[in-house]
């Protein structure tokens, strides 16, 4: 079953095994975004995804199933009054 959340500010949003499906940007600007392999917030994991300025509003989909993450998923925001949406399992 997959989840989402939205995120308004950087945050540990799954410890443990992960998959990440998709990000939605809905608002914001210059958002930034990074999503890393990390079960304690450190931007020293894994680099799934580098950090990117998404398009506002954008949707960015993952292969169908998805990103296996082992640590955790994390999510690194940036810009101004980002708004973003992470969809993952």
């Amino acid at each position: 079953m997959a989840y989402a959340l939205n995120l308004t500010a950087t945050s540990q949003v799954k410890v443990g095994l992960a998959k990440v499906k998709g990000v939605f940007v809905s608002s914001g600007s210059s958002p930034t975004i990074a999503i890393y392999d990390s079960a304690t917030a450190s931007t020293s994991d894994p680099v799934v995804i580098s950090t990117f300025t998404g398009a506002v509003p954008g949707n960015y989909s993952f292969p169908p199933e998805g990103v296996t993450l082992s640590k955790g998923l994390y999510v690194v925001l940036g810009g101004t009054n980002p708004n973003v949406t992470v969809f993952y399992e």
